[in-house]
């Protein structure tokens, strides 16, 4: 199991994301990750450029959840949770 972390603008993003509806979708998201942030289905995207290093998942056609893997530490920040990449 890895360890979730929230950065201060993904736990703002989660208030708008229970507000949309998409609530549901988000905690699959983030229960697949515990357990793998790896696994596919459904699949991942790895960042590149000034994003390089995170990872994006889609929640819906407009909105990502990009998170960061830490392996040491067996941690996976979640960055953002509401955006596309910005």
């Amino acid at each position: 199991m890895w360890k979730l972390v929230f950065t201060k603008q993904a736990q703002k993003d989660a208030l708008k994301i229970s507000e949309s509806g998409l609530k549901s979708k988000v905690e699959i998201l983030l229960n697949l990750i515990i357990i793998d942030p790896y696994s596919s289905p459904p699949l991942f995207e790895k960042l590149k450029g000034d994003l390089s290093g995170l990872i994006s998942r889609r929640i819906n056609i407009q909105h990502r959840l990009i998170y960061q893997v830490y392996h040491l530490e067996k941690k996976v920040k979640i960055i953002r949770m509401w955006t596309h990449y910005e």
